[in-house]
């Protein structure tokens, strides 16, 4: 997906805090996507104060609502886009030859290395029910520079979670990295974790978790507590954890479904702008300038003629990195 919204990436001079369990709970931020999109979108990262989760460093929802999707070709670099439907069809194409349509339980991953283009269609000419989450990942300096790819998956391993209390277990689809013990078949560069948990009702669950990892919990449906940090999660909230825990204890009345998300603390500070992932302003500004020439940097999107979607303009100011200041 496309930021059609941009911000200055103005970042804090101070140092960033120490590491150790944390119990922040923040919420998504509703973004203003209009035009043919129309689209009604919840953002849970970036953060003011909490730019990234690990490598996670942006976290749309878009839905549930009924749309007609038609998000034209647009660029990458320095990422991962990891697409995760909840509702509904979505037809991917991009730049390396890519034309599949993203549904439900399929994990979607393209890789933009130094550049890639894509788009995104609904399925239909009309509206149709729709709701999915998009997350990024920052790629590290080993691969950022490196060529684009996609790949998806089907067959994601699906981890038990007992409940304590000896009632249904939670099911977890590990979509990318590890948890508990089960690895996704999708790349991942650094150590990360992306699991949808679907917790059965009055169940009462741990989540196991690497102590020297940072986590996040992001509400999908329903209503879940993190016993150890005193605090509830539902749909358009994050609960950052921070790092230092081995696990988690996770309980719901009703049934309810959260995403974990979580990762070493990446290597470095990013300056993010538009759809561009970078460690400087200069490379930014060499990004922009190289799609709007229609470089051969970014390619060509199979199956779409001239169309695209124009960078916008830079802010006044110039962009810097990123820092955590919780």
């Amino acid at each position: 997906m496309t930021r059609l919204d941009t911000d200055a990436a103005v970042a804090s001079e101070e140092p960033s805090p120490g590491d150790g369990p944390r119990a922040l709970l923040l919420e998504s931020r509703e973004v203003p996507l209009g035009g043919v999109r129309g689209m009604e979108v919840h953002r849970s990262l970036p953060q003011r104060d909490l730019p990234l989760v690990g490598a996670w460093c942006f976290l749309d929802r878009f839905g549930p609502q009924d749309t007609l999707m038609r998000v034209e070709p647009h660029p990458h670099i320095g990422l991962q886009t990891v697409t995760w439907p909840l509702v509904g069809e979505i037809r991917h194409r991009d730049s390396v030859g890519s034309d599949v349509v993203v549904s439900r339980g399929v994990v979607n991953l393209m890789t933009s290395g130094a550049g890639i283009a894509h788009s995104e269609y609904s399925i239909g000419e009309g509206p149709i029910p729709l709701d999915a989450l998009q997350l990024w990942v920052a790629l590290p300096d080993s691969r950022r520079h490196g060529g684009p790819a996609f790949e998806r998956h089907e067959d994601l391993p699906i981890v038990t979670l007992p409940d304590a209390g000896g009632g249904r277990t939670a099911e977890a689809a590990v979509v990318m990295g590890e948890f508990a013990g089960a690895v996704s078949p999708a790349t991942a560069y650094t150590p990360i974790v992306g699991a949808e948990v679907f917790l059965p009702a009055g169940s009462r669950v741990t989540f196991p978790l690497h102590p020297d990892w940072e986590y996040a919990v992001v509400g999908v449906e329903g209503e879940a507590t993190v016993t150890d940090a005193a605090a509830s999660v539902d749909r358009g909230r994050l609960l950052y954890l921070g790092t230092g825990r081995e696990s988690v204890e996770v309980t719901v009345d009703s049934e309810a479904t959260v995403f974990l998300l979580g990762g070493e603390p990446f290597e470095d500070e990013i300056v993010m702008w538009w759809n561009f992932v970078g460690r400087s302003h200069e490379e930014i500004v060499e990004a922009r300038e190289e799609w709007e020439s229609d470089s051969p940097r970014f390619g060509h999107v199979v199956g779409h003629g001239p169309e695209r979607v124009p960078a916008p303009p830079l802010p006044g100011v110039r962009l810097t990195r990123r820092r955590r200041r919780v």
